[in-house]
């Protein structure tokens, strides 16, 4: 089945917003751009980022959504080492970890993904500290519960993650790292002019591997597996955030 992909490039001019649940995005994309296979979409993706790029994910996670009144659930950043993108972030189950691009972004199937660019490239003073704080903290393990008291903890959650390497970095400091959510970290970010957004695009869910059923018993089983396992990963994403 192939993979649709809508690449908008977005309005240079940040727009302000007043609650964190706004996105701040083009109203109309410039280009759109089809991509048959998810290859090609991760691929096409290697020439368009940079160190101190941002991916913001729009996803099915229920408990940010809540928490935090705003469709924004995920955070991650993306370094460029021998050309290459490799992506850090902090993942609930897993904790802070350091992907290639297109892993990364399997990982996030389905969501949408914005992209925020920084205003001015990093000079290598800045990309020798922002690798080496997400380097420093990689294994971590993952927690949000110290997001309610904006204390620190042997934790940390992908925009507390994101939001120190930019401080380790001086491009932008936060008096509760803890507290900062994907959603208000957008929000400072282009508020700040330190960020602007750069493209959007969707990631379908992988298709399902299809079982050829030998009689009409294995075709109810199978039938049965299939929308079992639909329900819990989507459940999954609700619950879990993974």
């Amino acid at each position: 089945m192939s993979l649709f992909l809508s690449i908008a490039f977005l309005a240079a001019t940040p727009q302000d917003t007043q609650r964190n649940e706004q996105p701040i995005e083009a109203a109309i994309p410039q280009m759109t751009s089809n991509f048959s296979t998810f290859d090609q979409l991760a691929d096409s993706l290697n020439s368009r980022v940079q160190t101190g790029t941002l991916l913001f994910s729009k996803g099915d996670c229920l408990a940010v959504r809540i928490y935090t009144q705003s469709a924004y659930t995920h955070v991650a950043m993306i370094v460029m080492r021998n050309g290459e993108p490799l992506v850090y972030d902090s993942m609930n189950g897993v904790g802070a970890r350091c992907l290639t691009l297109k892993n990364y972004l399997n990982t996030q199937r389905p969501a949408t993904i914005h992209v925020f660019q920084p205003n001015a490239a990093f000079n290598p003073t800045m990309t020798a500290r922002y690798e080496r704080y997400l380097d420093k903290k990689l294994g971590t393990p993952y927690s949000i519960r110290h997001h309610l008291t904006g204390g620190r903890a042997r934790g940390i959650h992908c925009a507390e993650y994101a939001i120190d390497a930019l401080s380790a970095c001086h491009l932008m400091k936060a008096q509760a790292p803890a507290k900062v959510s994907p959603a208000s970290l957008v929000t400072g970010i282009v508020q700040a002019d330190r960020y602007s957004p750069s493209i959007t695009f969707e990631l379908e869910r992988p298709p399902l591997v299809a079982e050829k059923p030998r009689n009409w018993c294995h075709q109810l089983w199978v039938d049965t597996k299939s929308c079992t396992s639909a329900c819990c990963v989507k459940l999954r994403g609700w619950v879990f955030c993974q």
